[in-house]
């Protein structure tokens, strides 16, 4: 939904959203969302608009570490279902399967437990689609796992790196060039 389209409550929202020049490494712009997270108005009206696409169609939500835990708890709550976390590597106690990704500034892999029954419906959230690596290996950790993702939704989207056209269709609730 672009910004021009946006309610009122998402528009205040949105305006608490930092931008941090280069953090965690020069030449990146890190999106602060801390200050949305501490407003009680505007984490409702995010996450409401995080899941409203996707409403009936999921048994369970995916969170990547560590904001999208964050975004995706309080959508899991807001829906009524559970949450699978998707962590960085060697935080599991017992890690099912794991994927490699390319970060915009670096490599990572992210890994998950076994715990959803073959067949589960998962929405997968996080918090900022830059070029999509995270996502993907999310979504390709999802399915080797014998779930199925069912959506795929962002609280900000920075566009032009790619992220959109790695992922394909997703939902976003903010942008920025």
């Amino acid at each position: 939904m672009p910004s021009a389209e946006l309610s009122p409550a998402l528009t205040r929202a949105e305006s608490l959203i930092r931008s941090i020049p280069d953090y965690p490494e020069p030449g990146i712009l890190f999106r602060d969302i801390t200050p949305l997270l501490a407003d009680a108005e505007a984490l409702r009206v995010t996450t409401e608009a995080i899941i409203e696409p996707f409403a009936g169609q999921f048994d369970v939500i995916a969170g990547i570490e560590a904001r999208g835990f964050l975004i995706a708890s309080a959508a899991a709550i807001a829906a009524g279902v559970g949450l699978i976390p998707i962590r960085k590597a060697g935080k599991l106690p017992r890690p099912a399967a794991s994927v490699d990704y390319a970060l915009e500034y670096g490599t990572a892999t992210v890994e998950m437990h076994d715990d959803l029954p073959i067949g589960s419906r998962v929405l997968l959230i996080d918090d900022v689609l830059a070029t999509g690596g995270t996502l993907a290996a999310g979504r390709q950790l999802i399915e080797r796992l014998g779930s199925h993702v069912t959506g795929i939704s962002v609280l900000f989207e920075i566009d032009g790196l790619g992220g959109r056209d790695l992922i394909g269709d997703l939902h976003t609730v903010f942008h920025s060039a």
